[in-house]
């Protein structure tokens, strides 16, 4: 499948640098006889950096001012660092090899404190992850209709997320009127850079990592136009994928703690690979939203393991993990979702 409009421009990647994540950590603590805490927050939205805020340092006593004696410590001032998301992601990925001719793009988003960063802005194929989408746009229908998926929807949900059926995507992309359906519902969950292929091109959609992270908050998170049960639904099929499509963002997870959906999709003109993966990964108990999007792989093996790396990397900015891990590519992936 081909799109008929000019290739879209990318941001140019940074140049390499040497490792740095010792540095992903640190910050800079003072303390007096007791220890301060530093406290980092941070508003998720596309394409935003993450902002630190800092409580106002305790005042210290003066010289003259009488010594207590009820046993407390008194707290020294705590220097409170800005975090820059942005920018360890950044410097995370320059770890990451990046062959030529090839554009990768990686957002994440940490569940718990909302703090999130990204890495490229282009728009590419969706290839399968559109199918997460599709599935949001059914059941966001379905909920204002005020009822519940059919016997046959349900089947053919099932087949298209775990499985990755095409047919059944086919199916399910015209119930929900295609790509203006697709856009209807795209703009009640907050996406603005998603952009439904044309006719029965579903897999030609265009989006970016920052708003394949704004879908799974709507997924994974409690504030959605997806209703509980809704969430649930499409939750439990990305935690049942088939056993040869379990690689991707899943590299960056503890085990089996993830839920996901990947996209492959060889072009017919170039013979070159979009490869994607999306989805949720919990690592020592906190959980993680990650996007990983690439094209131009001159193969599917080598597009796998990009979007693992790049997951790694992303996670590892919160995480603290070595980013220059990476999960295996499943050789069992299928060459046509």
């Amino acid at each position: 499948m081909e799109s008929s409009g000019a290739r879209r421009s990318r941001r140019a990647r940074p140049s390499r640098r040497g490792l740095l994540y010792g540095a992903l950590a640190a910050v800079t603590v003072l303390g007096g006889t007791a220890a301060g805490t530093v406290y980092v927050t941070a508003q998720a939205h596309s394409g935003g950096r993450a902002v630190s805020s800092a409580a106002s340092p305790a005042a210290s006593p003066s010289s003259s001012a009488p010594v207590a004696v009820s046993g407390e410590a008194s707290v020294e001032p705590v220097v409170q660092p800005t975090v820059d998301h942005e920018e360890l992601l950044a410097a995370a990925m320059e770890a990451v090899d990046v062959p030529d001719g090839v554009e990768v793009a990686v957002a994440v988003l940490d569940l718990e404190s909302g703090a999130s960063a990204s890495y490229g802005d282009g728009s590419f194929d969706t290839a399968s992850i559109v199918k997460v989408d599709i599935l949001a746009a059914l059941l966001l229908q379905a909920q204002d209709e005020g009822r519940r998926l059919t016997a046959a929807e349900q089947s053919y949900a099932t087949a298209m997320i775990e499985s990755s059926d095409n047919a059944s995507a086919s199916e399910l992309w015209r119930r929900i009127g295609k790509a203006a359906g697709l856009d209807a519902a795209n703009e009640r969950l907050g996406l603005t850079g998603t952009e439904g292929g044309d006719g029965m091109l579903w897999g030609l959609t265009q989006t970016t990592a920052a708003d394949q992270v704004t879908l799974l908050r709507q997924v994974f998170g409690e504030d959605s136009e997806l209703s509980e049960a809704s969430r649930a639904y499409l939750r439990g099929l990305m935690g049942q994928i088939a056993v040869g499509q379990r690689w991707g963002v899943s590299a960056a997870a503890d085990g089996s703690s993830w839920a996901l959906k990947n996209g492959w999709l060889p072009r017919t003109a170039t013979g070159l690979w979009d490869i994607n993966s999306v989805g949720r990964v919990t690592v020592d108990g906190h959980e993680y939203l990650v996007a990983a999007l690439s094209d131009g792989n001159v193969t599917q093996a080598q597009g796998i393991s990009l979007v693992e790396a790049a997951a790694v990397a992303a996670v590892s900015v919160f995480a603290g993990q070595d980013a220059s891990a990476s999960g295996s590519a499943s050789a069992a992936a299928t060459a046509s979702s």
